[in-house]
């Protein structure tokens, strides 16, 4: 397959049709008794517990998602069985929203599933996985993943208004990836919302964990090709004003991703405690044990650690002016 849908049976499908025959083979794939479910939720582990809290329902933002459900929500993707292979199967929609960034201030993004970061796509290692994209954008777009899959397969020829590409490897290697837009000027591309996590589980999976996912992005408001505004899962000061909450005491795994363009880097700093790195997620041991972590552009880490005290604890990066824009937030430390 190419990442044209010229060579592909899909060729000059409506969306409406691809999902009718996806539909359809997925009813096949039930009568027939193979696999057929879609996951799009937390990490469910018995475990782990998550603490109870309210969802923000500011009517003021009323924003196509929220930060704190992206915060630990996962898509596993559709599992279906064909010709005795099973594959994991997404769905990503490119399109342009409004996005409301505080009361005062409105971005019209170009982003992936209505959300900015695009959903967190996971998989374990060794796995074939088809991701269908749709681009219902009024500009060309792609999907270019990062790990390891065939040229073909490699996101860079553009994907034009209406069209459907399917892109389909082998989810290699584990650890933590990410997926974006590589249409030049790519830096505007990425910048107005179209990245995502793209996380590669390891065969034997890692201990339990309140599993939580942050990108890090920025906000070129006036188009002067630097950041106005930052922020954490899309909405600038969210986890500041609505801290999130974890349980004393038992292991949290950041996956943290910087998708933030022009400045050249991003720290990462959480208060009163040390986290164990695992970086690009390509270990099983923890590289170093520090409080804060520096990241260029595209660069993403897992992060380990528990908090021995109860009470609210700020994250945020060391670079001031980026932290005071927007990438300033609270973990809530309650007691078990």
């Amino acid at each position: 397959m190419s990442q044209n849908t010229s060579n592909l049976p899909f060729n000059n499908w409506s969306r409406r049709q691809i999902l009718q025959g996806s539909l359809t083979l997925f009813g096949l794939s039930l009568a027939g008794g193979s696999i057929g479910f879609k996951h799009l939720f937390s990490n469910f582990n018995p475990a782990v517990k998550i603490p109870n809290f309210e969802l923000d329902t500011n009517p003021i933002l009323d924003n196509p998602f929220n930060p704190m459900t992206i915060l630990r929500e996962f898509d596993y993707g559709t599992v279906k069985k064909e010709n005795g292979q099973i594959i994991r199967q997404y769905e990503v929609t490119a399109k342009s929203s409004l996005l409301h960034l505080n009361t005062s201030l409105d971005f019209m993004t170009w982003n992936l599933n209505d959300r900015v970061p695009g959903p967190t796509l996971r998989a374990t290692e060794g796995e074939r996985i088809r991701i269908i994209f749709h681009n219902e954008d009024g500009h060309s777009h792609t999907l270019h993943f990062h790990g390891t899959h065939p040229s073909e397969m490699d996101g860079v020829k553009p994907i034009r208004h209406g069209k459907t590409a399917i892109y389909e490897f082998e989810a290699k290697p584990f650890g933590v990836h990410l997926y974006h837009c590589h249409v030049a000027p790519v830096t505007r591309h990425i910048s107005k919302g179209l990245y995502g996590m793209f996380i590669v589980d390891p065969p034997s999976p890692r201990p339990p964990a309140d599993e939580m996912v942050m990108v890090l992005g920025g906000y070129d408001i006036n188009n002067r090709k630097k950041n106005d505004v930052y922020a954490i899962n899309g909405i600038p000061n969210y986890y500041r004003d609505n801290p999130i909450p974890i349980y004393q005491n038992q292991l949290v795994r950041l996956y943290i991703l910087n998708m933030i363009e022009f400045d050249p880097v991003a720290t990462f700093h959480i208060h009163g405690n040390m986290f164990k790195v695992y970086r690009t997620g390509r270990t099983l041991i923890p590289d170093e044990e520090t409080d804060m972590i520096t990241m260029g552009t595209a660069e993403r880490h897992i992060l380990e650690f528990h908090y021995q005290y109860p009470g609210k604890f700020m994250f945020h990066p060391h670079q001031d002016t980026i932290a005071e824009y927007g990438c300033l937030g609270n973990f809530n430390v309650v007691k078990n």
